[in-house]
């Protein structure tokens, strides 16, 4: 797939707010500062379609972006930041796991999660969560060229075994980098692929 057409729609702050889900989507989320904006903007070929800040929590809405006037991209809020106030933190949560719960059309959530780092217990709480709910999701590791090549492979190993812990199997993985464009193309396929079994 490639993207020729990428449209900023609407940010909401629920659910019910958001787009006629008439389209498929795909939403994007992870720990705060962990790429995610960056990676949107590649995938896109838009430098600033999501806006990319040094401040982590930035993104304090559900933004989304029609592409190729046939699908939509949903930038969800980064979790997980300290700074912000815990009655703020636990607003943000109730709405994504409101929109993730209601959204009739979303046929997959992808979880961003830095490659360089240990798995996270906030990262595997969450997909704890997901799994449970029978929401499928896409881990996305991020920064890959940050890491020494020899070492991606270690690093991603690491993390399924981490996973089988608890999982019977793991969840799709993917490797990205924003700065390479590593990934887009496995990416934009699995939504390629994943879009055929969406019916309105």
């Amino acid at each position: 797939m490639k993207i020729q057409d990428a449209e900023f729609i609407t940010s909401s702050t629920h659910e019910k707010q958001c787009p006629k889900p008439d389209k498929p989507e795909y939403a994007f989320i992870g720990r705060s500062n962990v790429g995610k904006s960056s990676l949107v903007n590649m995938l896109t070929n838009r430098k600033k379609l999501a806006k990319i800040s040094t401040s982590p929590g930035k993104t304090i809405t559900m933004n989304h972006f029609l592409i190729n006037k046939e699908w939509y991209l949903v930038d969800l809020p980064g979790y997980g930041f300290a700074k912000r106030s815990k009655s703020e933190r636990a607003k943000w949560e109730k709405m994504i796991r409101n929109y993730l719960l209601t959204r009739t059309n979303l046929l997959s959530v992808f979880i961003l999660v830095d490659l360089r780092i240990e798995p996270q217990k906030i990262d595997l709480e969450f997909m704890e969560w997901l799994g449970s709910s029978n929401l499928p999701f896409v881990i996305v590791f991020t920064k890959a060229d940050k890491v020494n090549k020899a070492k991606v492979e270690a690093h991603v190993e690491r993390y399924k075994n981490t996973l089988l812990e608890n999982w019977e199997e793991v969840p799709p993985m993917l490797i990205t980098s924003s700065q390479t464009a590593r990934g887009k193309d496995e990416l934009l396929d699995y939504i390629r692929k994943t879009n055929t079994i969406f019916s309105t």
